[in-house]
């Protein structure tokens, strides 16, 4: 029971940290606003390029549970990794 709540936990803090990367490179690298960076990316088909850029600070949360054993957590983070790769497959072969 307890392994189950682990790895949900670190699925939260993997989506969290997408989220939060995807937000924090378009903040760094977009002259536009997030709304409009996003408009403009769903125009010009480059979301699944978006997201997979926020994934990059999903490393740092793994590889920061591995570092303090926290084996399930690292888990959780690799699902929620593995959940944003398909995510970006099905939008890639729906477009």
């Amino acid at each position: 029971m307890n392994n189950k709540r682990e790895i949900i936990i670190g699925f939260l803090v993997g989506i969290i940290a997408n989220s939060f990367g995807t937000l924090l490179y378009i903040l760094l690298f977009s002259d536009l606003s997030i709304v409009e960076t996003f408009k403009a990316a769903i125009a010009q088909g480059h979301i699944g390029s978006l997201l997979a850029l926020g994934a990059i600070l999903n490393l740092v949360t793994f590889f920061g549970f591995l570092r303090i054993k926290r084996d399930q957590r690292a888990k959780g983070v690799m699902l929620a990794t593995l959940v944003t790769a398909l995510v970006i497959l099905i939008y890639k072969v729906m477009a």
